[in-house]
């Protein structure tokens, strides 16, 4: 075995790497399990489910606990400065006192000669971003999964840890459909140091690219709980669109056929500035479920009323909505339509007085009775036949009531 488990046979020069260009450099190959295996005594590794920028993800069996546990492996490029071990022992720490049902536990940590390690939770299921590649997520679902996301968001800001790196990759969903957080080794600690305390040297912008807020980039060491929003915001519209919103991106209810109050929860959580954005997680989710809740009232199937007896079909015919060529007026409605009439008479009339004063009174005269045509009609509108509507209704009911009397009448008399 190398003097250092990491240390494996690379690509030749001149190959290409991941990226297909000539020349990069490629990723170091994970360890393999039996190299592993022999570091952790007290662990049966198995194999590798995982491996990404922050290190190596491996089943194993915990044989003391008879238990089956993620173990991920940090890179040794992560320890190439002298403070990283104290970072590592202050966010192994935070990482360990999150106990939310959203977000995977992490049960131990520590340093076995070069190789710093996490003991988590396994989580038996897949990523969200396996589950998006494979096929486009109902908004229902969707907005599911956002909300778990948020309770688990807010419970870890509420603890003094930012996640920094909200994607699909870090939201697992296992076989019986929970949701859980993974990866909060890029958290960072709000403990009102000016220092920033990360897995990563100080001041290095932590986080993948397109999910991160612009002060994440800009500003890296006053980044606040608020960017996790920015991420969760990228996250809802792309689970909704399936595109990530780049550069002038559109609506959410643009690029797919969901309720388009949606678009304003999306695009307040993608606001650049955090003073525009959501404040706490908690707020997207209250957004949330107050639109679900709506929309499940408002589209819920309407009881069909009973049938009527066969004598009064026509006796109560003229109470159906044979009368919805002019629907009700919500409040506000005759008001609206005033406000435009007199704005369209004042133009009319503006019209009509500049030409009678300027000699052509007969275009004038013209201009005035197309005003006051319009005037009339609207007050037919507003006021004439909704009276002779329930003029209508009321005489069919009291038609009906008559009908039914005497109809009662008639069978007692037989």
């Amino acid at each position: 075995m190398p003097d250092n488990i990491f240390d494996q046979p690379t690509i030749p020069p001149g190959a290409s790497g991941p990226s297909g260009s000539s020349g990069s450099r490629p990723p170091r190959p994970a360890p393999p399990s039996a190299a592993i295996d022999a570091l952790f005594p007290q662990l049966d590794v198995l194999e590798v489910i995982g491996q990404g920028g922050m290190g190596v993800v491996y089943k194993a069996r915990q044989t003391g606990l008879d238990r089956v546990v993620a173990l991920k492996v940090l890179p040794p490029d992560a320890a190439s400065d002298a403070g990283f071990a104290e970072r590592f022992s202050r966010e192994a720490r935070a990482m360990a006192s999150l106990q939310h049902p959203n977000i995977v536990v992490v049960h131990d940590s520590g340093q076995m000669g070069d190789v710093y390690y996490l003991i988590m939770e396994y989580i038996d299921g897949t990523n969200l971003r396996a589950i998006m590649d494979g096929e486009r997520v109902p908004p229902a679902k969707a907005l599911e999964i956002v909300s778990a996301v948020c309770d688990a968001l807010q419970y870890a800001h509420e603890e003094g840890v930012v996640h920094r790196d909200i994607k699909p990759e870090n939201i697992l969903i296992d076989q019986r459909g929970r949701i859980k957080i993974t990866d909060f080794g890029l958290a960072k600690l709000l403990e009102g140091n000016a220092r920033t305390f990360t897995l990563t040297a100080p001041q290095q912008i932590m986080g993948t690219m397109h999910y991160m807020a612009p002060e994440q980039v800009e500003q890296p060491l006053t980044v606040d709980h608020r960017a996790d929003i920015y991420a969760l915001g990228v996250v809802i519209y792309e689970l909704l669109t399936g595109e990530l919103p780049i550069g002038r991106f559109p609506n959410p209810s643009e690029r797919s056929t969901i309720d388009h109050r949606l678009d304003e929860i999306v695009l307040r959580a993608l606001e650049k500035e955090p003073g525009r954005r959501y404040q706490h997680a908690s707020d997207v989710r209250t957004d949330l479920d107050r639109l679900s809740n709506g929309a499940t009232r408002g589209h819920a199937p309407a009881a069909a009323p009973p049938s009527p007896p066969a004598g009064f079909a026509a006796a109560t015919a003229p109470q159906a909505p044979a009368v919805s060529a002019y629907p009700p007026r919500r409040p506000g409605d005759k008001s609206t339509g005033a406000g435009y009439l007199l704005w369209l008479l004042g133009l009319l009339g503006l019209c009509g007085m500049h030409r009678f004063y300027a000699g052509r009174w007969v275009t004038g005269i013209i201009w005035l009775l197309t005003g006051g045509c319009l005037f009339i009609g609207q007050l037919i509108d507003l006021f004439l036949l909704p009276g002779m509507i329930r003029i209508s209704n009321l005489e069919a009911e009291i038609l009906a009531r008559q009908y039914a009397a005497s109809a009662g009448v008639a069978s007692q008399a037989g």
